[in-house]
């Protein structure tokens, strides 16, 4: 009897875990930009479930989702210190979400490659609290309680994290525009062409390269109209020759996947104003590109 209750609890448990997984998820990667570390931080909370003394749990998911956001937390910290080192610029781990739009959430907040990587400038308990309220639609009681803070104190970080996205980010442009934009710069890029890339680009536009260290990417960031223009069309007989494009979806938006030999090289993704296209981001390091390539495969 005691066994088949043990059984009947565990399933129960497991249950419990796999209905709240994909917002497990969901939170963990946004809070670090990574998801083979959100992978990490879920596995992790599982080993404490399966360990806890379930019977003194009355909302399981609460339990799971306060777990998951803690360790997460505790994981951004420690991955500061380590991107303190990275080689180059990081940017956010891609995800494929056509089967998932949201990942997880309410809404579909905290999604963009852009706002991950602009989210990364705040310290972690800020990035945890606007993450809670803006893509999953927590109220701040429950987010003081899972960041074991005031309610007040919740309110300040979220209105923190809003005001630093409102100043670093222009009105975004729909879906369709942001395509539209992206297929002038891709063919802008490819041809070299100085007059269309400058008329596409913001004045204060950035490109971004991760190349982890481990393939030829600018190790520093472009900066500029001027500058960046010029990079891409010195760049463009060098690179583009030799590759094929895919149109995939990166983080909710239209990407392109760029293949040399069969074999994927770079994933391009911009983030657009109504001003122009202000961030472009070229994802070369192999590990975070076989992660997202796999994943269109499945």
């Amino acid at each position: 009897m005691d066994a088949g209750g043990s059984r009947d609890t565990l399933v129960q448990a497991t249950k419990h875990f796999i209905s709240a997984r994909p917002q497990l998820f969901g939170i963990a990667y946004r809070i670090l930009g990574s998801a083979a570390e959100a992978e990490d931080v879920v596995q992790e909370t599982w080993l404490r479930w399966q360990n806890t003394d379930r019977a003194t749990v009355h909302e399981p998911a609460a339990f799971l989702t306060t777990v998951t956001t803690r360790l997460a937390i505790n994981l951004a910290q420690s991955a500061r210190v380590r991107r303190e080192t990275y080689v180059g610029p990081w940017l956010p781990e891609p995800v494929d979400t056509r089967q998932d739009p949201q990942l997880g959430a309410e809404r579909a907040e905290a999604l963009e490659l852009a706002v991950l990587l602009l989210l990364e400038k705040l310290n972690p308990v800020e990035r945890a609290a606007y993450v809670l309220r803006e893509a999953f639609d927590y109220p701040y009681g429950r987010i003081a309680e899972m960041l074991e803070t005031k309610e007040a104190n919740a309110r300040q970080l979220v209105s923190r994290a809003r005001k630093h996205l409102a100043a670093e980010r222009g009105k975004r442009v729909d879906p369709a525009a942001h395509r539209r934009l992206l297929e002038v710069f891709l063919a802008a890029a490819r041809a070299g062409d100085l007059s269309v890339l400058e008329d596409v680009l913001t004045a204060d536009v950035v490109s971004y390269s991760d190349g982890g260290g481990i393939r030829g990417a600018s190790k520093i960031p472009v900066v500029g109209r001027t500058h960046v223009s010029r990079y891409l069309a010195a760049f463009a007989p060098r690179f583009w020759p030799s590759t094929e494009t895919e149109w995939v979806e990166a983080n909710g938006r239209p990407a392109v996947l760029v293949s040399s030999g069969g074999n994927a090289v770079v994933l391009l993704s911009i983030d657009a104003s109504t001003e122009g296209i202000d961030r472009i981001m070229w994802m070369m390091n192999p590990d975070k590109l076989s992660s997202y390539v796999a994943s269109l495969n499945n």
